[in-house]
């Protein structure tokens, strides 16, 4: 049975339809005789939505009780049972009821995948796991329930289901949306237009990074290279000097006039050479490319105009912009430079942008160092020269000076054999010397026209030519050679100066040297891979590209980093010379590897550190603070017991609510430590469900004696989005702390007030308040006030309430009182995005 196939309807926010689309998929695919059932739709009372269930087979909903609630969820074993062809799955993010089947609806989602059922979903874009801070900046509220990006971007199929902000807006004005006595919240909250506005943004980018990876894929399985002008991306081709901020404003400019316009910047270090780039000018473009919202990419070629071809093609660029030459114009001879043949190369699919600019024709500054490894157009010239030039100038010389000497004519040949070792390199100079010294002893050398000599001197003579251009070509040649290492040797240099850099200022992220090392090589993927063992399997420890490989035996490439690590690469086969600069990365990959480990190992070494030192506090408190109700009641209960003295009813009184006293004082230093236990090691889970917050805080009261607090509690406040007995504990914690430090007589009151798209809760009390340096170690687990009352707790209470604020997606913070005394503020969301549903809890979590 294969796996089953995933369509996600993704959405900007609630309300745009991704239900109704949903729905009316499966009735198409119904009426063409689809088996398709539905294992979980919510309508959310909206009529339109809940009309479309009619005519569809629905899979009864599993019960579940959870604190005194029932609940219902998705049967997963019911679905599995009645095996569909498919099922329609809604709220893919929904994190279930403890005691479900799975914690989040995804994984049953891909339970039905794995079972060969195919599955219809939906989610909104502020439910994926990487947009959350996002959505948090924008709208204000923290999303609780996510799924990964990686669940989402494995979908078959993923439709985005649009709407206007505007369109929204009057849809939910109508009362389609949410019911009428939530929907100016709503309007003058989380549905906004800029708020809507920015989510729609998100989910078009989003949508659209997708297809590209669909389209990158479709591209390398079917080896095309040719570009599809889909997108427009402009590759900027820069050189280091001055001009690349003005081709980068131009390319952005070029950008901003198409939608989702991306900026390619790319420098290609030249195995010939880098003497005409500036590091720092190549800085400051980097830094300009990244502001107007590009990239910035450093590769090594060496032929510039193929590898800067070969990169825009690569990455599917459709406009290529470059800068008009620097070089003199007498330079132009020699070569048409890299801007003319960029664009004489192109072909129709890139469009080819020559900037004009201040340094135009200027000269580069610096000479253009000469490589061992020259171009087609320089061997070629190198060629004529030492052929065709010596040919020339026989027949010139002996039409119009055919007395100059033997002398003179073997120093004018001797002169196109340096010209061919400076163009072509030694072959053809030494070509040229052969050929110059057949055509000294036809032409030149009695007898003439023969290739005979009959005077010894010219015998001499010819062979010191000979010599002396063979010396000649091999100096301008080894000269050549010596710098083109030195060339090499620099740009080497200067991949290792940032990969110590890099040492230096304690980088870690191994996808980017990955990257580095894949650009730079011009490879299409890297992957470090590692195992435990010499027979045990290879595992991915971090990749880059597209289709890493999963063994070192299948790359294009492979270093061994000791005996069970390995860097593989693939793409094409490295010369032997590059070997050296791929095992400083590869070394640099595997110190990156082990400092993200011991970074690990170190925070969790500050955990460990921490939980000591809250052990430590513990038994000093258990020693004193626990002591001491503890022997105010074994004192009672002996003197209850004692025969020796015969106590009255009052006595007794006394002394039974003493032994009460300090056992309710127990209970609560206990509630607390066990409660800070919870929050430390991460066992605090909410249930968060729509809440009024006047139904909460009165139940907080209990604990505090009658008449020492005023609420004001408005009944037109918003609906919180809290867990109900958390927020019932944070309140009572606070309001206790306060009392205890009030004067007699002067109640604490409990206020709240919404403001924006969350809603106050003020504690306040007339206390000696407390000192601005003091007020975050209040919060700290174990800390006291310096003129706390004795034995008013072990320094819990605060930290307590904090935690547990925190864990609801609230905020606690301390302010003073106006007039003397302390304030406590506690913040709370509104609800603002439909019905709230649990989040992800351990089924062993109790709030």
């Amino acid at each position: 049975m294969g796996r089953g196939k995933l369509r996600i309807y993704l959405g900007a926010a609630p309300g745009v339809g991704k239900t109704y689309a949903m729905l009316s998929e499966a009735h198409r695919r119904v009426e063409r005789g689809t088996d398709c059932v539905v294992g979980f739709v919510e309508h959310h009372s909206r009529p339109r939505t809940e009309v479309m269930l009619h005519g569809l087979e629905l899979i009864e909903r599993c019960e579940l009780e959870y604190r005194g609630a029932t609940f219902t969820e998705m049967d997963v074993d019911a679905i599995l049972a009645r095996r569909p062809a498919v099922a329609l799955v809604d709220e893919l993010a929904h994190t279930n009821v403890p005691g479900s089947r799975n914690a989040k609806r995804w994984q049953d989602v891909e339970e039905l995948l794995r079972a060969g059922i195919d599955v219809i979903s939906t989610v909104n874009i502020q439910h994926l796991e990487s947009l959350g801070d996002v959505v948090e900046t924008i709208t204000g509220v923290r999303q609780r329930e996510t799924v990964p990006d990686e669940v989402a971007r494995r979908a078959d199929q993923i439709e985005l289901v649009d709407m206007s902000p505007q369109a929204l807006r009057r849809r939910m004005a109508h009362g389609n949306v949410y019911q009428p006595d939530k929907v100016d919240a709503a309007l003058s909250n989380y549905f906004r237009p800029g708020n809507l506005t920015a989510l729609r943004e998100l989910a078009l980018l989003w949508v659209a990074d997708r297809v590209d990876e669909y389209l990158q894929e479709y591209r390398g399985e079917h080896n095309i290279r040719s570009t599809w002008q889909a997108r427009e991306r402009i590759v900027v081709g820069l050189t280091g000097g001055p001009e690349g901020r003005t081709l980068i404003r131009r390319a952005a400019r070029l950008a901003e006039k198409g939608a989702g316009g991306e900026v390619l910047a790319v420098y290609i270090a030249a195995s010939d050479g880098l003497t005409s780039a500036s590091p720092k000018e190549l800085a400051v473009q980097r830094t300009l490319v990244e502001d107007v919202g590009g990239t910035f990419h450093h590769v090594i070629g060496d032929d510039i105009p193929d590898a800067l071809l070969e990169f825009a093609r690569g990455c599917n660029a459709t406009q290529i912009v470059l800068g008009v030459s620097r070089r003199r114009s007498w330079q132009s001879v020699l070569s048409p430079g890299v801007s003319a043949t960029v664009a004489r190369e192109s072909g129709p699919d890139l469009d080819v942008h020559i900037v004009t600019h201040d340094e135009a024709a200027k000269g580069r500054g610096l000479p253009v160092a000469r490589g061992g490894r020259l171009g087609r157009s320089r061997i070629v010239w190198g060629w004529l020269s030492g052929v065709a030039g010596p040919a020339l100038l026989a027949v010139l010389l002996t039409r119009l000076v055919p007395d100059l000497g033997l002398a003179n004519d073997m120093l004018l040949f001797l002169t196109f054999t340096v010209a061919a070792a400076l163009l072509g390199g030694l072959v053809p100079a030494l070509a040229s010397a052969a050929f110059g010294s057949l055509l000294l002893n036809y032409y030149f050398t009695p007898p003439l026209h023969r290739f005979t000599i009959s005077d010894p001197k010219n015998i001499v003579a010819i062979a010191i030519f000979i010599g002396v251009a063979v010396s000649v070509a091999s100096v301008v040649d080894l000269a050549a050679r010596r710098t083109h290492q030195a060339a090499r040797l620099r740009a080497e240099s200067e991949i290792l100066s940032f990969l110590a850099g890099s040492v230096l200022r304690g980088e870690n992220s191994l996808t980017a040297l990955l990257e580095r090392l894949r650009e730079t090589f011009a490879m299409q993927s890297a992957v470090l891979l590692e195992r435990a063992g010499e027979v045990s399997p290879w595992t991915t420890a971090a990749a880059v590209g597209t289709s890493p490989v999963g063994r070192p035996e299948d790359a294009d490439v492979d270093l061994p980093i000791g005996d069970d690590m390995a860097l593989a690469l693939t793409g094409r086969v490295l010369p032997a010379e590059d070997r050296r600069v791929l095992g400083a990365f590869a070394a640099q990959a595997a110190v990156v590897l082990d400092r993200q480990r011991l970074l690990d190992e170190a925070a969790k070494s500050r955990e460990l550190v921490e939980a000591n030192r809250i052990r430590t506090a513990l038994l000093a408190a258990v020693s004193h603070d626990l002591r001491t109700p503890l022997a105010g009641i074994k004192a009672s209960v002996t003197s209850l017991r004692s025969g020796d003295v015969d106590w009255s009813e009052e006595d007794r009184a006394d002394l039974l609510e003493g032994i009460e006293d300090g056992a309710d004082r127990l209970a609560a230093l206990i509630g607390n430590l066990l409660d800070m236990s919870r929050l430390n090691t991460g066992t605090v889970v909410p249930l968060i469900r729509e809440t009024d917050l006047d139904e909460v805080v009165p139940m907080a009261l209990g604990g505090v004696p009658e008449g020492s607090v005023l609420l004001d509690i408005p009944e037109i406040l918003p609906m919180v989005a809290v867990d109900r007995g958390l927020l019932e504990r944070v309140v009572a914690n606070i309001v206790e702390n306060a009392v205890k430090y009030s004067p007699h007589g002067q109640p604490v009151i409990v206020s709240a007030s919404a403001l924006a798209s969350r809603v106050e809760l003020r504690v306040v009390d007339r206390g000696p308040g407390v000192p601005d340096e003091a007020r975050d170690r209040i919060f700290e687990p174990f800390q006291r006030h310096g003129d706390a009352p004795r034995g008013a707790g072990v320094g819990l209470g605060l930290a307590v309430a904090r935690g547990f604020t925190e864990a609801i997606g609230g905020t606690l913070t301390a302010e003073d009182t106006p007039g003397g005394g302390l304030t406590m503020v506690i913040t709370l969301p509104v609800v603002g995005d439909g019905p709230p549903v649990a989040p992800e809890l351990p089924t062993s979590a109790i709030t």
